[in-house]
């Protein structure tokens, strides 16, 4: 059964399609990046896959559960790490993993908070302040949030950005360490160098998706010299492609 299959997913604001009949469709254990420029509707996406959001077109499910009617059960099954840090900077990294698995009503609190700090490595900073984290450790402490409930999904929204090198480099370690125990990861990120560590990815511009693959497949298919000249020529195509259209 696949982690992710939605087909025609499409948002409207305003009467504009920000997600334009969107399919995508993701393995169990797999790793796939999510790509695109600002605005291209990456967000929107992830959000209607974990029920945050209702698409206005389309259907599918998320983990065998319909998007369209079973929102809260996926959100109990996902985890979903936002952009911006979403956790409270005046209490400690205990006492934030503590304040989320109170959340999902987890039966074992304590060992679920022991087992996240171990598996993150926060054991030693678990008194520290959230606000006094360095933005690779709250990134840490972020992933650590939503692995609490033990989640099959992880749905991460450019989680490394404004990260230094080796805080992204440990990130993705521990990302291929939860794929490798059948985790499924959609991430998007504008980074290359993560881009080229994912098993796929999917490219979506003005809402569309332009290309899905692995990096390789997609270098190959739009007969370029590395993954960012892919893009650059994929945006072009598809920028010349809205000016052909008729007014």
């Amino acid at each position: 059964m696949l982690a992710i299959d939605v087909r025609g997913l499409t948002k409207r604001y305003g009467g504009r399609a920000v997600v334009d009949h969107v399919d995508l469709q993701l393995a169990r254990g797999r790793i796939c990046g999510f790509l695109g420029p600002n605005g291209s509707g990456k967000t929107t996406t992830i959000r209607m896959l974990c029920g945050l959001l209702k698409a206005d077109e389309g259907h599918g499910t998320c983990l065998g559960l319909d998007i369209a009617s079973g929102g809260a059960e996926i959100k109990r099954q996902v985890g979903y790490m936002t952009q911006k840090f979403g956790l409270y900077e005046d209490l400690s990294i205990r006492e934030n993993l503590d304040f989320v698995a109170r959340l999902f009503e987890l039966p074992e609190r304590r060992k679920a908070v022991d087992r996240a700090l171990a598996e993150l490595d926060l054991v030693e900073r678990q008194q520290q302040l959230a606000g006094t984290l360095s933005g690779g450790w709250k990134q840490r402490l972020a992933l650590a949030a939503c692995l609490l409930h033990e989640p099959q999904l992880l749905l991460l929204d450019e989680p490394t950005a404004g990260v230094d090198p080796k805080a992204r480099r440990d990130f993705w370690d521990q990302i291929h360490r939860l794929a490798a125990e059948g985790i499924t990861v959609l991430v998007s990120t504008h980074y290359m160098d993560e881009a080229e560590r994912c098993h796929e990815l999917c490219y979506i511009a003005y809402g569309k998706v332009l290309a899905r693959g692995t990096a390789a497949e997609i270098v190959a298919e739009a007969g370029a010299r590395d993954l960012e000249d892919a893009f650059i020529r994929l945006v072009g195509r598809a920028q010349d492609n809205f000016k052909a259209l008729p007014s």
